[in-house]
């Protein structure tokens, strides 16, 4: 038995998603879905079971936590190490940032993009034999591993990554990339 179809406007709000969202993830067009919104149309018991479906699908991803959409076993440097090594790691792993950890606490990022603003404000032959503490930008956020993916996502709108902890140890990174595969 499926809700009443009187719902699919107020369900498609209260998740915050669009017509356009809701009709991509239930295979229907847009169109059909602001008929059914709006009362002039209703679906059938197929199309009316597909966006439900949606609903819960997305329902799951957003019950999702930190712990389950990081990547764990993160590759970090410590502030000592030169900036070559990290510029080695990145291209090796294929990594735009590494996390800078002390005594396993977060004390910096080191980013692609960090390494090319000193390249381009400094002498770039220099820069290699670096210690990784004069580049590296503030700390990312960490987050308790339980915390809800769907609250990251306004967050990382304002950092490059997140970091997740479990008991003040870190445990994982989480970069857009990760958030992105939310909407699969």
């Amino acid at each position: 038995m499926l809700p009443k179809v009187e719902y699919i406007r107020q369900v498609r709000l209260k998740m915050g998603i669009t017509q356009r969202e809701l009709a991509s993830m239930a295979d229907v067009s847009s169109s059909l879905i602001n008929q059914i919104e709006s009362g002039r149309c209703k679906p059938s018991y197929e199309t009316a079971r597909r966006i439900f479906e949606a609903f819960n699908n997305l329902e799951e991803k957003a019950s999702l936590k930190a712990g389950e959409i990081c990547s764990q076993g993160i590759l970090s440097l410590q502030p000592i190490e030169l900036v070559t090594r990290a510029v080695d790691l990145m291209r090796k792993k294929g990594y735009s940032q590494l996390p800078v950890l002390e005594n396993g606490r977060s004390i910096g990022l080191i980013t692609e993009e960090g390494i090319m603003k000193a390249m381009v404000s400094g002498n770039a032959e220099e820069l290699g034999g670096t210690i990784v503490r004069r580049i590296m930008e503030p700390s990312p956020p960490i987050v308790d591993e339980a915390t809800p993916a769907k609250a990251l996502i306004p967050l990382i709108k304002f950092t490059k990554a997140i970091l997740t902890s479990k008991q003040g140890s870190i445990t994982g990174i989480i970069t857009a990339s990760d958030l992105l595969r939310l909407m699969e």
